[in-house]
């Protein structure tokens, strides 16, 4: 049972991975260039918006953490520490980092979208333009790549529910935060 659950957990950080990457590459990339009244250029780039710039970011920390913790997870047995207490606080450590990367993640791209929603509708009072209008093809990839961050952040729920339940199986079900006795 515990090599199917270490297989589908590689299996979610490789998706959670490739997802991060894609929505990284797809906003960080994503720039559409409007020639107006033929001879001025505008440019809407990712830059523009600061919640995309600290999205690319956010994704790509979080991709890196999670290939880290996939090379991490194939190390020898005699690498990852085979004392009691690291055998306690590395799983803790584990299940915490997770929790912070799959809200880290999910809060970026809920960010992110809302400020897309910003830019898709407009707002007179701010005086902000519907952007969505002039820059069609920068609006769907921006929704492409926020889609693909929100699927990567559904698989880091998932990492993150297997690393909780790798963290409290090595405790006793009858007494309270009490590890079990090796066997």
């Amino acid at each position: 049972m515990e090599l199917g659950i270490q297989k589908m957990e590689a299996l979610l950080r490789l998706s959670a991975i490739s997802m991060l990457v894609l929505t990284a590459c797809l906003v960080g990339f994503d720039s559409q260039t409007k020639v107006i009244f033929s001879y001025i250029e505008k440019k809407a780039s990712f830059k523009d918006l600061r919640a995309l710039v600290e999205l690319v970011y956010i994704t790509s920390l979080a991709a890196a953490y999670n290939l880290l913790q996939l090379s991490c997870s194939s190390l020898p047995a005699w690498c990852k520490g085979s004392s009691k207490q690291s055998s306690t606080y590395l799983p803790w450590l584990r299940f915490i980092l997770d929790q912070a990367a799959v809200y880290v993640v999910f809060a970026g791209n809920t960010a992110a979208t809302a400020h897309a929603l910003l830019v898709v509708t407009g707002e007179e009072n701010f005086q902000w333009l519907n952007w969505c209008d002039k820059y069609t093809r920068f609006c769907v990839q921006i929704g492409g790549s926020l889609l693909c961050g929100f699927v990567a952040s559904l698989a880091m729920i998932f990492i993150a529910s297997i690393s909780a339940f790798n963290l409290f199986r090595l405790y006793s079900p009858t007494k309270l935060l009490h590890l079990k006795p090796k066997s």
